[in-house]
C-alpha cells in the first residue's frame, strides 16, 4: 500500500498509515483525523476474529480486508496450480462467470455513477467480488453430507454469498445499502439470463448433432 492507500474502517476516510513504529519496538495505532477513532482496530485482532466479523458482514471487517490488506486475486483458488485439463476448464468457466457478473455490475454502476461517492478501479471490484464469494466453501459439506434438506442448504448458502457480495460492493463504492443490493440483483439477473441462454444453445447444438 502506498501513501493514502489505507482507509479508516469506521468512516472510510483515507489514511497515510495504520500505525507508527516508535523506538524499542513500540507500535501505536494511528487515530483517524476525521472520526477520532483508530484507523484500523483489526491490525491487533486475531485472524479468527476478523473472519467471524466478515462472516457477520460487518462493514469494518470488509474495509480492513479490501483496503488495508494485500489481496492476490490469482491465489484465491489455492496455491497449487493444476495442469489437469478438466481443472483448467472448470477454473476458466468460473472466471467467465465472475467476468459476466462483474461486467453487469460495472455497467449498472456506470448508469448510476452520479449517486456513488467513490469510483473504484476494476481490480478493486474484482478483488472485492472474489473475496466476498468465500461462502461458497460451504458447498463442500453440503455436497458431502447430502440429505433431504440439501436444496434448502444450497439456497441459504447462495443467499449468504449474495449478501456478502452486496456488502463488498457497498464498501468499495462507499454507497448506500439499497444501491449495493440493487447492483447484486442486476448481477444475479444477468447470471440467470446467461445461464438460460447457454442452456438453450446447448440443447440446440445437441438437437443439430442428433439430426445429423
Amino acid at each position: 500500500m502506498g501513501k493514502d492507500g489505507f482507509r479508516c474502517v469506521e468512516c472510510n476516510e483515507k489514511a497515510p498509515e495504520l500505525h507508527r513504529d516508535y523506538s524499542n519496538g513500540i507500535l501505536k495505532i494511528t487515530i483517524c483525523e476525521s472520526c477520532q477513532k483508530p484507523v484500523d482496530k483489526y491490525i491487533e485482532y486475531d485472524p479468527v476474529i476478523i473472519l467471524i466479523d466478515a462472516i457477520l458482514c460487518k462493514t469494518q471487517a470488509f474495509r480492513h480486508i479490501l483496503f488495508n490488506t494485500s489481496l492476490n486475486v490469482s491465489l484465491l483458488h489455492g496455491t497449487e496450480q493444476s495442469s489437469d485439463p478438466a481443472d483448467i476448464i472448470r477454473y476458466t468457466k468460473e472466471w467467465e462467470f465472475y467476468g459476466i457478473v462483474l461486467l453487469a455490475v460495472l455497467l449498472f454502476l456506470m448508469v448510476v455513477v452520479g449517486v456513488c461517492r467513490a469510483r473504484p478501479s476494476t481490480s478493486a471490484c474484482c478483488s472485492g467480488l472474489c473475496c466476498s464469494c468465500y461462502g461458497k466453501v460451504l458447498l463442500i459439506p453440503a455436497v458431502i453430507w447430502e440429505h433431504d434438506h440439501s436444496p434448502l442448504c444450497l439456497g441459504l448458502i447462495k443467499m449468504f454469498v449474495l449478501t456478502s457480495n452486496s456488502q463488498a460492493i457497498r464498501v468499495i463504492l462507499n454507497s448506500s445499502r439499497r444501491l449495493s443490493l440493487l447492483a447484486v440483483c442486476v448481477g444475479l439477473l444477468s447470471e440467470t439470463c446467461v445461464a438460460q441462454a447457454s442452456e438453450k444453445l446447448l440443447w440446440s447444438a445437441q438437437d443439430i448433432l442428433t439430426f445429423d
